[in-house]
């Protein structure tokens, strides 16, 4: 190569780097734009993420800064807090619905047994078997069918 072709070959490399863009920024819908022109006024120097070298407006010097370690700590700690708070609610409430479908089973159970018209027996506190009368299941057949009431819903 000689010197020329070197000279020539320079020249094109440095009017190739003046042509690429130099300006980046985000529109006001948040999308990026890149230019080798500089943004409007419009656009707060917050959102110019690049420019040429020494054109750089000046951003304020403190900007919204993000929270500190220890305010990520503590709001960490208060999510943490909160779903474990959460999931102690859920059990719960999960174990007092198993609860609530097993008393209502044995509710529903019962009353069919009452419904039944067959003969039925309990103990009494001697520990004797004594079979219910009519008015006896009567009384027992209200008796459960409000603990059904109560445990179906």
């Amino acid at each position: 190569m000689t010197f020329t072709q070197r000279l020539c070959a320079a020249a094109l490399l440095a009017c190739c780097g003046a042509a690429q863009a130099q300006w980046a920024w985000k529109d006001a819908n948040g999308r990026p734009v890149y230019s080798d022109q500089p943004p409007p006024s419009s656009v707060p120097a917050a959102r110019i993420f690049k420019a040429p070298r020494g054109q750089m407006v000046d951003a304020p010097a403190n900007p919204q800064s993000g929270p500190t370690l220890a305010e990520r700590n503590a709001a960490y700690e208060q999510r943490r807090a909160g779903a474990a708070e959460r999931a102690t609610k859920e059990a719960e409430e999960a174990k007092a619905s198993a609860a609530r479908s097993t008393n209502c089973e044995n509710a529903r159970n019962n009353q069919r047994a009452l419904d039944s018209g067959s003969r039925i027996a309990r103990f009494n506190d001697q520990g004797e078997r004594e079979f219910l009368t009519d008015a006896q299941r009567a009384e027992e057949s209200k008796r459960n069918a409000a603990l059904v009431a109560e445990h179906c819903r």
